[in-house]
């Protein structure tokens, strides 16, 4: 990652298209996104047709139209009646809706976003669903608003590879983890080396390919921060074209760099947990010392 490009670079570009995906949403348009992409325009491989009818059935079609996720962890995350969940970088609600039902009356389902228009959307979605058992957080997925061990399993759809501190996202999701919780997330992940254009191309962050991380150094990061039984599931495998599409929505050289990220690139569903005797303790609380 160059030196020129900050995480407060990285952040407020995230903050300004995520807004912008909501306001979309709002105004009647779509993030091209979800079961049924809005348009035949639609480009990016990445973030449709992640959720099914049923799914989508259960949900507010704003939700699902504001999803920019590269997966769907509430498919694949083990989710019980009772317990507490967080999202990290909630969006629109989706996921948090999903486990919210999973989890039951007696659970709780928790989204945390750093984006003012996303959390808006996200509120008016749980109106419009009916459901008690959420709250959605106004905060960074670097510095979790909740207790240490308090969470029972977090998931995330597509949003930690956002982050430029992503050593600090897992220490966090460590964090807030009970002992023996589960990080159950969606991320993309990549495949050996990664042509540095697309690196360098802040707009990509934001649609999780330049700031992912290769999959065995996302294993060690999970191992350095504290998990264990870590995992790493390929969901999907990103062709040439796939990548050719979305490279040149971006305004990249798509015949410079699209072979070089052909199978390069995946979604992943990653899981890992906190050991049972891992009880977090932190010298300040939840606004702890650093």
């Amino acid at each position: 990652m160059p030196d020129t490009v900050t995480s407060t670079d990285i952040k407020e570009v995230v903050k300004e298209k995520y807004g912008q995906a909501a306001l979309r949403v709002k105004n009647g348009g779509s993030t091209c996104c979800g079961a049924t992409p809005a348009s035949d325009s639609c480009c990016d491989p990445i973030t449709t047709n992640l959720y099914d009818p049923a799914q989508a059935a259960q949900i507010p079609e704003e939700a699902l139209l504001a999803s920019l996720g590269c997966g769907n962890p509430t498919a694949l995350a083990q989710l019980n009646p009772g317990e507490v969940v967080l999202d990290l970088g909630s969006g629109g609600g989706i996921d948090v809706l999903l486990s919210a039902r999973r989890v039951g009356p007696t659970g709780k389902a928790y989204g945390l976003d750093m984006t003012d228009e996303m959390l808006t959307l996200a509120n008016e979605n749980k109106r419009k669903a009916g459901v008690a058992n959420v709250e959605f957080l106004r905060g960074e997925i670097e510095n979790i608003p909740l207790p240490d061990n308090s969470v029972d399993v977090i998931i995330s759809n597509c949003v930690i590879n956002l982050s430029a501190d992503k050593d600090r996202v897992l220490r966090e999701a460590f964090r807030v983890l009970k002992p023996g919780g589960r990080f159950a997330v969606s991320d993309v992940v990549t495949r050996g080396e990664i042509a540095p254009e697309i690196r360098q191309s802040i707009l990509l962050w934001v649609g999780c390919i330049a700031g992912a991380l290769e999959e065995n150094e996302y294993r060690a990061k999970l191992a350095a921060a504290g998990f264990e039984q870590i995992e790493v599931e390929r969901t999907r495998i990103y062709r040439v074209d796939d990548a050719r599409e979305f490279l040149a929505a971006q305004g990249l050289d798509v015949d410079a760099l699209a072979r070089a990220a052909d199978e390069k690139f995946m979604s992943a569903f990653v899981r890992a947990a906190k050991p049972a005797g891992a009880e977090t303790r932190s010298c300040c609380g939840p606004a702890r010392c650093r």
